[in-house]
């Protein structure tokens, strides 16, 4: 059941005359609440996506990792969700296309979010394992994301975006059984804060993050919680670490970073932007691995096992941490 006063919420923000449960699309990490589908009538639209965020008394993370740092973190990222949804969302086009917002609030200690139905807007299918054609639709989506927001300072969002971002990740820097890594963990971090150019990164750019068209030629991009400030490679790196296995990375990496900065030039030209696009290629391209290799730092402290930590990926590293801008 849905609490009448989120009920009337919902009921005024979509102008339905009657609000009901659908299902439980999915329940948030570490039981934070619920994603729910909601039927209305009398609205424009049939279906809304209610994201509710109600901490919980207990807490219970999936892998054993719960501080009061990790809390706060959590709770920061929802209300820098709203805030995307507020104020940010509306410089989004088709070309990098994301649910529609109709209320972003809080009530008592509840966060609420009511997004348009991507499902019902004709972006119903989700993908496990994808083909290079979808790919390359994630990173067109991308790279219209990231020209679109280039050179904005991220007001009211992460002023670094991702969720593994090293300052915000204090408790994984201290487990990681890297050493050498560890030590240099600083270093990779500056080093793409230091990057000249910078743009919005949507910080969670994973596979399952995106949802992809009935019609097969597009994607909208969900979940927004580490939205912030960086490097553009941040998410292509993490992005193409959530699809590729290890024999993919070493054959494809090259070819796919091409298609991405392919598109990310007809999308400085079609927003215009008076940038150097080939100083800002060049750039992120010497940033491609060092971002790969900062992913990488948060997997060994937070998951050291994890399937990502492959061959490729212990080259980049090693690599990486052979160069004096890493180990000085």
């Amino acid at each position: 059941m849905l609490h009448p006063a989120l009920q009337r919420m919902v009921a005024e923000a979509t102008h339905a005359k009657h609000v009901q449960p659908d299902e439980v699309i999915q329940s948030l990490w570490s039981g934070y609440g619920e994603i729910i589908r909601l039927q209305l009538r009398g609205s424009e639209v049939a279906s809304v996506i209610l994201k509710h965020v109600k901490p919980p008394s207990v807490i219970h993370h999936p892998r054993g990792w719960h501080s009061d740092a990790s809390h706060t973190r959590k709770l920061k990222s929802y209300a820098i969700e709203m805030h995307w949804y507020e104020h940010w969302v509306k410089y989004c086009d088709n070309n990098c296309r994301v649910p529609k917002s109709y209320l972003s609030t809080t009530h008592d200690d509840e966060y609420i979010i009511l997004l348009e139905d991507l499902d019902a807007a004709g972006f119903s299918i989700r993908k496990e394992q994808v083909g290079m054609e979808s790919i390359h639709q994630c990173l067109h989506w991308l790279a219209y994301f990231h020209a679109t927001f280039l050179g904005k300072l991220p007001k009211g969002l992460w002023e670094h975006g991702s969720y593994w971002h090293l300052d915000t990740r204090t408790d994984e820097l201290a487990s990681m059984q890297d050493k050498d890594l560890q030590q240099a963990a600083s270093n990779i971090d500056l080093a793409l804060k230091k990057a000249r150019y910078q743009t919005i990164i949507h910080g969670d750019a994973k596979l399952a993050n995106f949802c992809f068209s009935d019609d097969g030629q597009s994607v909208s991009a969900v979940d927004f919680q580490y939205v912030g400030g960086g490097c553009g490679m941040k998410d292509v790196a993490y992005f193409l670490g959530s699809c590729l296995d290890d024999e993919q990375c070493e054959t494809h990496i090259e070819e796919l970073l091409n298609v991405y900065f392919k598109y990310l030039r007809q999308a400085i030209q079609k927003c215009t932007k008076e940038v150097d696009i080939h100083a800002l290629e060049d750039e992120w391209r010497d940033l491609f691995p060092v971002a790969w290799v900062d992913f990488y730092r948060f997997l060994d402290g937070w998951m050291p096992n994890h399937w990502k930590i492959n061959n490729y990926t212990r080259r980049l590293a090693g690599n990486l941490l052979k160069t004096s801008a890493c180990t000085s």
